[in-house]
């Protein structure tokens, strides 16, 4: 007989929660105890599925996908229509293409009569002296505005290519682009290149056999998508199939959004007149963003002006469709006026007041209590006592009008070689004043300073030409030891380098960022919240001014007869958003040119090119922080020279901008119409308060060395600068770090003690730093265009 195990029932057994399970809380425990025919919970966390029960999950997942598929169709569709709206109907914006030949042999009338002729349509100012070409092509229903552009100048390039919705890029399938057209290509790529075309211009067969012409395209095609990887196929214009292909393309295709414009409005002017009183009549269609009268206008090469009223320009129009029909034409509409209690200012800068300064004369009161024992008055200064300099002041000035002219050569912000010069300058200062009346110096009394130009004998003219030729070795220098200089021994060190401060870290010692600031910074202004002001900028600007597609008639003030005259670039118009003609300090991160050649040293003369601006500046070059962010005290390390690989941090003085623009940087080279792309980059912020700080290390040789204590040698030449520089932390190049205790001898040796044991082959270090600033930018005019402003802006 087999004995039956004892055991419990299953519904006495305990279950016991599971370690993490999945449905782990109160409420989902709840959820699954209701079972499946439980109401569904009500409120805020009440789950809805999605899922229709009568739906498998198979037939649901792809009735998603298409409804997904069917949502992203129609946002393409509506946001396709939106970009080509402008352009629809009989008063449609024309579509503008900016025609670039990249080489010498071609002929860019021809290209665009091959474009006019395969639809048989007639192109108007071709045969005239005019910048921009008109053609309406009935097969499309829209009209083509070409800008035609030289060969060999960029900056006209440049301009076109600025405003146009296309770029019809010339290639030459027997010359090869040159490094200038290389130049110009990146040039394109950094400011923005809209949506570009390749095309060959129409060749014979005897220029080009046909059997060859397929591998010449194809060579084209690798060559151009280096440059920009979306083209497809280069069009070869002398075939009239390919020809059609191409005005296709420009015609009803949809031009590719240049991030830097979205929102900025600009004007191609079709008709520029000027009327008396100075006041410029502009007539063209509003692009890009709404253009307010009372925001300011900026024309390239000559500066920031008023608008005072915008009126409609329509189009005339045909009263009957049949041949022969009257042409009617509207009356022009008052659109928007400039109101003056909204409209921005021509003030750009802002007029500094010297008297606002602490002043350090003394009162009445204490110069009659300091002489009311001795009963004499001020004695007059001896003969030879005060030094005096000579001043060039302009014709008719008085010698107390003259005390108040601020002297340029004054910068404190002179680079390690102009410091050098301290002591020769110191002893010509003791030469006897003179006034010197200057009758050249008449007209150029508005402005603040003249360059004349002086001679130089052959044997400083060979001096500065062997300095100008150590620069590369300098930059080596910089490379292998960054910041090492030597002390001088005819100045002491603590008079050479007085302006200097010692901090025990960069990152995060303390530093007041509004302390011995230049003249330049009472100048300029300063935001208190710039991403504030930039959103209620951009929220501001929504229902303000006249909608894009609007072709009018702006009348702009005081703009110099210059203007109006034509040149070899397009007349465009841009609009400024608010604020934007204010200066202050402007910080862009760059990059180096690879192919950019010799040496950039910091406050070298460069032209900065953003947005529709360029400016001749000195820029002054700071490390970047990974991330772009301030770090505790917002102290950022100078950097000499501009190295290749390593972002960089630009600085300068120049009007504020909005949004992320991208900037070149430019050398100007023997033939003006050959720059040299030396940077290029986008704006980061305009911070006046980051601190960049120029460091320069004192190096001494360790002479004798016990465990942790050395006696160094070599990095003072007296004991008072030991004892001037004694507070400041010393380090060494393997990681000590130390304190000066006592000064030995009289030539400059010194005790120090360190955290370890030093190496007698280690070097002792002790940095020091002292703020730096850039210098004041002007205004930059194109070689060959008239400037009828000032290099100054309006104050």
């Amino acid at each position: 007989m087999v004995v039956e195990a004892h055991h419990h029932r299953s519904t006495l057994k305990q279950k016991n929660k599971p370690f993490k399970s999945h449905h782990a809380t109160k409420s989902a425990l709840k959820d699954i105890a209701k079972g499946p025919c439980a109401r569904p919970r009500t409120g805020r966390t009440a789950r809805q599925s999605t899922k229709s029960p009568a739906v498998s999950t198979v037939a649901q997942a792809r009735l998603n996908r298409r409804n997904t598929q069917k949502q992203a169709q129609a946002t393409k569709r509506a946001s396709l229509v939106a970009a080509t709206r402008i352009f629809n109907g009989t008063d449609g914006a024309p579509r503008i293409v900016a025609i670039i030949p990249l080489s010498e042999d071609i002929d860019t009338r021809a290209c665009i009569e091959a474009l006019g002729k395969c639809v048989d349509e007639e192109i108007h100012g071709i045969n005239e002296n005019t910048k921009i070409w008109a053609m309406k092509t009935s097969r499309f229903k829209t009209s083509l505005q070409f800008l035609p552009v030289p060969f060999a100048h960029p900056f006209a390039a440049l301009d076109a290519a600025r405003a146009a919705d296309y770029t019809l890029l010339l290639l030459s399938p027997t010359i090869e682009v040159t490094p200038a057209g290389d130049t110009l290509l990146r040039m394109l790529q950094a400011q923005g290149l809209p949506t570009a075309i390749a095309a060959i211009p129409p060749t014979t067969t005897e220029n080009l056999d046909a059997k060859a012409r397929p591998a010449v395209l194809k060579s084209l095609l690798s060559f151009i998508q280096y440059f920009d990887p979306a083209q497809r196929r280069v069009f070869d214009l002398s075939a009239p199939a390919d020809s059609l292909n191409t005005l296709r393309a420009l015609a009803e295709g949809c031009p590719g959004e240049v991030k830097w414009r979205a929102g900025r409005p600009w004007v191609v002017g079709e008709c520029v007149e000027r009327e008396e009183g100075g006041v410029l009549k502009v007539t063209g269609v509003i692009r890009g963003g709404r253009l307010s009268p009372n925001r300011l206008v900026h024309i390239p090469n000559h500066g920031d002006y008023l608008v005072s009223k915008i009126i409609s320009a329509p189009l005339p129009r045909t009263k009957h469709a049949r041949p022969g029909g009257m042409d009617v034409e509207a009356e022009p509409v008052l659109l928007a006026e400039r109101v003056p209690s909204s409209a921005d200012s021509l003030v750009s800068t802002n007029v500094a007041d010297d008297m606002a300064n602490e002043q350090t004369w003394p009162t009445e009161e204490e110069m009659a209590g300091a002489l009311q024992g001795t009963g004499e008055g001020v004695p007059d200064a001896k003969k030879g006592t005060t030094p005096r300099r000579i001043k060039r002041i302009p014709k008719g000035m008085t010698e107390y009008q003259a005390s108040w002219i601020v002297d340029e050569s004054e910068d404190e912000d002179q680079d390690e070689e102009d410091e050098e010069l301290d002591g020769e300058e110191g002893r010509q200062k003791n030469e006897d004043e003179e006034m010197v009346l200057d009758d050249a110096l008449d007209m150029e009394s508005e402005r603040k300073s003249v360059v004349a130009f002086q001679e130089l004998d052959m044997e400083e003219e060979q001096k500065q030409l062997i300095s100008w030729r150590k620069r590369s070795q300098e930059e080596q220098d910089a490379q292998a030891f960054p910041d090492e200089i030597d002390t001088p021994q005819d100045i002491p060190a603590r008079t050479r380098f007085a302006r200097f401060r010692g901090l025990r870290s960069l990152r995060t010692s303390p530093w007041d960022p509004y302390e011995n600031l230049p003249g330049e910074y009472a100048r300029i202004f300063e935001f208190e919240d710039f991403k504030r002001t930039e959103r209620d900028m951009w929220r501001e600007l929504e229902d303000d001014g006249i909608e894009p597609g609007t072709r009018v008639t702006i009348f702009i003030e005081g703009v110099p007869h210059e203007a109006s005259v034509p040149s070899e670039s397009p007349f465009v118009l841009y609009g400024l958003l608010k604020h934007e003609h204010k200066k202050t300090v402007l910080h862009f991160t760059v990059q180096r040119n690879t192919e950019c050649q010799g040496s950039v040293r910091s406050k070298d003369p460069l032209i900065l090119c953003y947005g529709p601006r360029r400016l001749r500046v000195n820029p002054v070059y700071s490390q970047h922080t990974r991330g772009g962010g301030k770090g505790a005290n917002n102290i950022h390390k100078f950097e000499r020279f501009l190295w290749h690989g390593v972002t960089t941090v630009v600085s300068v003085y120049a009007p504020i901008t909005f949004g992320k623009q991208p900037c070149m940087l430019l050398r100007e080279t023997e033939n003006p119409q050959t720059p040299e792309l030396v940077a290029m980059g986008m704006f980061m912020n305009p911070d006046t308060t980051r601190i960049i700080a120029k460091r320069i290390i004192l190096t001494g040789h360790p002479f004798k060395v016990h465990k942790k204590t050395a006696t160094v040698r070599y990095m003072f030449f007296n004991p008072d600068d030991i004892q001037y520089f004694k507070p400041i932390q010393l380090f060494t190049k393997h990681g000590r770090t130390g304190h000066i205790r006592e000064s030995l001898g009289t030539h400059g040796y010194f005790k120090a003690h360190f955290d370890g044991p030093v190496n007698q082959m280690d070097t002792v270090c002790l940095s020091l730093y002292k703020r730096v600033y850039p210098r004041w930018s002007e205004n930059w005019t194109t070689p060959g265009a008239s400037c009828g402003g000032s290099d100054e802006m309006e104050e």
